[in-house]
């Protein structure tokens, strides 16, 4: 038996995380958002390091030539580039202060950071740091808002809420 036709169908349910047909625009990390995550994850690093320098024995603040240690540099490096390269490369692509703030770091094409591709990412932002910062500041300023160690190691920084 057929039910007789009362009229037009009923709408299909509506669906919430439903994407405009065609390319998505993508939003960039701009140069300020991209401050205060890395003020965020300064502030996290230097607790870091102020507990491993306390349980090992010297003082990594230090401020005069006398109790300068040269070790105390080294694990600061070691740290902070385990610290970027492993989050940053990790399944959510991002530092702890990235997440804060929203943002994600990818390549080029929008894929997962690799380690070593991180590290390499690490690593450049001190040739953006040597000249006057001026690698930084191009985030402000490019297209993209890539900054000089983005465009070395083929990264962008974008917006995931």
């Amino acid at each position: 038996m057929s039910v007789p036709n009362s009229g037009p169908a009923a709408p299909p349910p509506p669906v919430w995380d439903a994407r405009p047909a065609g390319s998505v625009q993508v939003g960039y990390g701009g140069f300020w958002i991209r401050l205060v995550a890395y003020i965020i994850d300064a502030i996290l690093l230097s607790l870091a390091m102020g507990v491993v320098g306390s349980v090992v024995g010297f003082n990594v603040f230090a401020t005069d030539m006398e109790s300068y240690n040269p070790v105390a540099n080294l694990v600061s490096l070691v740290i902070g580039w385990l610290y970027f390269a492993l989050l940053e490369s990790s399944e959510r692509g991002a530092t702890v202060g990235k997440m804060a703030m929203g943002l994600r770091v990818v390549t080029d094409q929008g894929q997962r950071l690799s380690f070593l591709n991180a590290t390499g990412r690490y690593f450049a932002k001190i040739i953006s740091a040597i000249i006057l910062c001026i690698g930084f500041i191009m985030i402000a300023f490019t297209d993209r808002k890539r900054g000089l160690h983005d465009m070395i190691a083929g990264t962008l920084v974008i917006k995931t809420r």
